[in-house]
């Protein structure tokens, strides 16, 4: 599959426009209203979204949201670990397995797990929001999940690092105060009695 550069690139600001809304005008809308900041979540899910729809439309041949399946979820996922920023020990470096290896070596840098499982959640919530349904999320499928699981393990292995769920500490339980039995007063001597 090759990609080519394509010129109906999606506006910088990264809204959509619709074939019955001209440029000019979604550009004015979204300068209209201030007070609608999107969270940073937010914004970081447009973007991935507008990603992969210029992935689909270099895609050759072009592909449509409704064709796409897992297997064009992972052939984009191994496109964007050229841009990856992790290094990766292979099996024959001396580094395999040394979180801090003290000197450079020439391992691939790749995507790191974590990235991709977080940009799968949000292209799989973004999926859902324009449109698709739950059963038919290309993000959700089997052989993506697998393929996450298989670079989980392999970058542990190469890194030295696991990626073991952190287990959430329970807030520390404040002894809840017990209440006290009524106070019971000792009888005092009787009055006029000598002592």
């Amino acid at each position: 599959m090759a990609m080519m550069p394509n010129p109906e690139s999606p506006p910088p600001d990264g809204l959509p426009t619709s074939p019955s809304t001209p440029p000019a005008a979604a550009a004015t809308s979204s300068t209209s209203s201030p007070s609608r900041s999107l969270s940073r979540y937010e914004s970081q899910k447009r973007r991935d979204w507008n990603t992969f729809g210029q992935y689909l439309r270099n895609h050759r041949p072009p592909l449509s949201l409704g064709r796409c399946s897992g297997a064009h979820v992972l052939e984009f996922l191994r496109y964007l670990d050229q841009f990856g920023k992790t290094k990766v020990h292979t099996p024959l470096c001396p580094f395999f397995g040394q979180p801090n290896p003290p000197s450079p070596c020439p391992c691939p840098l790749r995507q790191a797990w974590g990235s991709l499982d977080a940009l799968i959640g949000r292209l799989r919530a973004a999926f859902e929001e324009n449109g698709g349904k739950p059963e038919a999320n290309p993000f959700g499928a089997r052989a993506v999940r697998l393929y996450l699981r298989e670079i989980r393990e392999m970058q542990a292995k190469a890194r030295g690092v696991s990626y073991e769920k952190k287990k959430r500490k329970k807030p520390p339980q404040v002894p809840q105060p017990q209440p006290r039995p009524p106070h019971t007063l000792s009888p005092s001597p009787a009055n006029g009695a000598a002592t």
